[in-house]
């Protein structure tokens, strides 16, 4: 009876331990006979794990709660831009007409983007530059978004630091840019917006309190000639962002273990002020014609191109995927995680994130208009200025307005620090699961990664550093990302295979794709992000800044910034090609197959050379 039990139990327990093995991946039960004992037999059972590289051997830091992993993904997708840029090309497009093309390309491209990275990331577990095992010629793409995010992150904490200035400002019982009677202020100063299309000459050249308190008293832009003439970082400035980068490495330091608990303030703080903000502006005069200027549907436009055009670059950017921050987030999840659920969640967040603030917006803009008597279209602006002069102006009018103040950039602060930290974290994933020294020093390795950028950003924060972050902007995150994203999508729905990249996907959720999703990934998605990347050359406008005009040299180091990132993927390809041993078609073999599927080559045997493989979806 005893001896029953004890079979019992032994049986009991080998098959729990199987089940938590297969928990994290397939294993081998090697099953020995021991004796023969009274006609039963014995046997003794062993798990085999497969054999593991040494990246693997060592167990992978995963997410604490699944919550976790969606804030940091959303917190780092709704950013800055959600705010500043969505409503105002809404506006600016066709109103609610404007819908209609951004949802159609979120469906066809933005979602299935989305997925991929998602898919990529959790099935591989390893950073941006690691998952091209899986097409070891295209490695450099994922140098190519590292090197983008490190690019981003030069001028994107300049942002934060601008808002923390704004904030330490705010806490005064008199906003600093409500008159103009400050040391600051220039004689053009004055309280009270003119019209756009005022006959005086002399209103041309009038500026309200908050674009001086911004210009003048933030930046000392008067200060600078232009981006030849930039002067010493602004010591109040430089104190910003030295808080900011110290936020970012204590958010860092530890990992998604840390990073995991911050976002879940920074991710839903900005939903909570959004609504304050919402609730309060609705009740301004005036806001009942400002969303209404943002809703009023114009269909006529949608027959424009340049309407269509700016939604499919908002959807690429807006979700921000090409910057390998999505793979080093779900390479940290569990292996049999719905990445699936995570895309749809995430991408739907994002989208009504961007359109429900536009009634924020859009209602204080409706106030502004009422209060100047000018039009809507004479105070509706996007990019920096939105928040960083028209808001605030708008907030000055208000009772308790340093209240509110300190609200909106407390917002704006939350927004941008989990974008930073997400962007961050795709530098250091991706290289530290490169190369194993850095893994083992990863705190140290952070901090040398925060102060690299925040050195690079003191050139931002100088009288004329508002030049060289227009520069940044304008060429180190855009074209660059298109092609990298463009890359990344030919390499895993072609070189490695849209019917591979399923069977991945179906070991970890248990489900293959759609042929919806499959169809997306091989033609639909590419043409399209080709069709936006032959766009951005074609309709490419040099930068400025107000009625400031970017010197040539200042053009030609901006397309340098550019094709610095992008020449990574057919420098790294040419290097990997020469250095594998063989015949040409040997090193082709090698370069265009999966790592594991290398002694398929050796035998022969290789998929990428079979017409099949080009054709299945």
């Amino acid at each position: 009876m005893s001896k029953s039990r004890c079979s019992v139990a032994l049986m009991s327990s080998v098959v729990a331990s199987t089940k938590e093995a297969n928990a994290t991946g397939p294993k081998a039960v090697e099953l020995v006979l021991v004796k023969e004992q009274n006609g039963v037999q014995l046997t003794n059972s062993t798990l085999l794990s497969a054999p593991r590289s040494p990246a693997e051997a060592q167990e992978r830091e995963t997410w604490s709660k699944k919550a976790d992993f969606l804030l940091s993904v959303i917190g780092f997708a709704v950013d800055l831009a959600n705010v500043w840029r969505f409503p105002y090309l809404c506006y600016k497009n066709g109103g609610g007409a404007f819908l209609v093309p951004y949802l159609f390309f979120m469906v066809i491209a933005g979602m299935p983007l989305f997925y991929m990275e998602l898919a990529l990331g959790q099935f591989n577990r390893e950073g941006a530059a690691g998952v091209w095992k899986i097409c070891p010629i295209l490695k450099g793409v994922g140098y190519t978004v590292i090197l983008i995010s490190l690019y981003i992150g030069f001028f994107y904490n300049v942002i934060i630091a601008w808002a923390l200035h704004y904030l330490f400002s705010s806490f005064t019982t008199e906003l600093p840019w409500t008159h103009c009677n400050h040391t600051w202020n220039s004689p053009r100063c004055s309280d009270t917006r003119a019209p756009a299309s005022s006959p005086d000459p002399n209103d041309t050249f009038r500026t309200t309190p908050a674009a001086e308190y911004f210009e003048r008293g933030v930046l000392h832009l008067h200060e600078s000639q232009g981006i030849g003439d930039l002067g010493a970082p602004r010591w109040q400035l430089t104190a910003c962002l030295v808080l900011v980068i110290a936020l970012l490495y204590f958010s860092l330091w530890k990992g998604v273990k840390t990073s995991g608990k911050v976002v879940w303030v920074t991710a839903t703080m900005p939903y909570v002020v959004l609504l304050a903000l919402l609730l309060r502006g609705v009740t301004l005069p005036g806001a009942v014609d400002g969303i209404r200027a943002y809703l009023s549907v114009d269909f006529h436009r949608l027959c424009e191109a340049s309407v269509w055009i700016d939604a499919a670059i908002q959807i690429c950017f807006s979700l921000g995927v090409g910057l390998g921050v999505l793979i080093a987030f779900s390479s940290y999840n569990r292996f049999t995680n719905n990445c699936y659920r995570d895309a749809i969640i995430t991408t739907s967040v994002n989208s009504l994130t961007s359109f429900s603030s536009g009634f924020v917006v859009f209602s204080f803009l409706g106030y502004m208009a009422q209060k100047h008597s000018v039009p809507i279209g004479d105070v509706a602006k996007d990019g920096p200025g939105l928040i960083f002069i028209i808001y605030p102006e708008a907030l000055a009018t208000l009772p308790l307005s340093s209240v509110w103040a300190v609200v909106f950039f407390v917002m704006l602060l939350t927004l941008g620090i989990d974008s930073a930290m997400g962007g961050m974290e795709s530098v250091i994933t991706g290289l530290i699961d490169e190369f194993q020294l850095l893994h083992r020093h990863r705190e140290l390795f952070t901090l040398l990664i925060v102060l690299a950028t925040f050195l690079l950003s003191l050139f931002c924060v100088t009288n004329g550093g508002i030049y060289v972050f227009t520069l940044l902007d304008h060429f180190a995150a855009g074209t660059s990302i298109l092609f990298g994203v463009l890359m990344e999508v030919i390499g895993v729905a072609w070189f490695y295979g849209v019917w591979q990249f399923s069977d991945d996907i179906k070991q970890m959720t248990g489900q293959r794709p759609s042929l919806y999703w499959r169809l997306c990934w091989k033609f639909i998605s590419p043409c399209f992000l080709l069709f936006v990347v032959v766009v951005s050359i074609a309709t490419f406008r040099p930068p400025h800044y107000g009625a400031y005009i970017f010197p040539e040299w200042a053009n030609a180091l901006g397309w340098a910034i550019a094709a610095s990132s992008m020449s990574v993927v057919p420098i790294y390809a040419a290097y990997k090609f020469c250095s594998l041993p063989g015949s040409s078609r040997e090193k082709l073999a090698y370069a265009i197959t999966p790592e594991k599927e290398h002694e398929r080559v050796d035998r022969g045997e290789v998929r990428q050379f079979t017409l099949r493989h080009w054709l299945v979806v």
